[in-house]
């Protein structure tokens, strides 16, 4: 693989991820270690990315667009979406949350009997000019670089309504079953809309185990149903098990 392509590559996974070890690295781009870590220096030295003992973290503050994290590993985040899909049932009213994969059920449930809230602006311009669809969208301030509504009157709105399901999106999931997010603005908001839904349905990719993050949207004890496309590693399963969480593979 082309240098230039490698750096690329390791940018997206960081932005979409958080922080990564080397090895991680190593094998989701098939180099060797020494290859990766003189990427992280360049990279580093460019002001990319942040060097740490063992691996890189993304550069504070900087906001990965939307359509980046859309490219990667999209046809594990499509079969996910789909399984989510299938779930819900016509007449029901579902919260979606922001992200790619969330948007991608959005697609799924395109000529659905159903009421969609969400603070995606993706999802919101998926569904706009679909008759079947009720779709209310939330209030707040605009995240321009992922396109979604966060503040406080984005929480506000959600404690004036009551979903049926809530399709949570994630940047990770650690061992423990706790769930991670890397932008600390939105997690207000998503702990809001797991407080106004009945069920929260977590959809992650394989990718997502175990998982990176700064900042905890919620416990394993709050999810429950999670949505993946691979076997969950055993430490992350058996805490998803005891709190009763039922794990679908796509």
């Amino acid at each position: 693989m082309l240098r230039d392509r490698r750096h690329e590559l390791i940018l997206r996974v960081l932005r979409s991820e958080g922080p990564v070890t080397v090895e991680t690295l190593a094998e989701r781009l098939a180099a060797s270690l020494a290859t990766i870590r003189r990427d992280l220096q360049k990279l580093d030295e460019e002001g990319l990315l942040k060097r740490v003992h063992g691996g890189a973290m993304p550069v504070e503050g900087h906001d990965d667009p939307f359509t980046d994290v859309a490219e990667v590993r999209p046809a594990e985040k499509d079969a996910v979406a789909l399984r989510c899909a299938e779930l819900i049932q016509d007449g029901e009213t579902v919260l979606l949350d922001i992200g790619t994969t969330a948007h991608m059920v959005a697609r799924h449930l395109r000529g659905r009997a159903l009421t969609v809230v969400t603070s995606s602006l993706p999802v919101v311009e998926t569904l706009a000019d679909d008759q079947h669809v009720q779709l209310v969208v939330l209030g707040g301030m605009l995240r321009r670089d992922y396109r979604s509504l966060v503040g406080y009157l984005t929480e506000d709105n959600l404690r004036q309504i009551h979903a049926d399901r809530l399709v949570l999106g994630t940047s990770g999931i650690r061992p423990t079953g706790t769930v991670m997010d890397t932008t600390v603005v939105e997690v207000p908001v998503k702990r809001a809309m797991i407080a106004a839904s009945g069920q929260v349905v977590l959809v992650a990719d394989a990718g997502k185990f175990p998982g990176t993050g700064m900042a905890k949207v919620c416990d394993a004890t709050d999810l429950d149903v999670v949505i993946t496309n691979a076997p969950v590693d055993p430490d992350t399963g058996a805490a998803l098990a005891d709190a009763g969480v039922q794990v679908l593979e796509a």
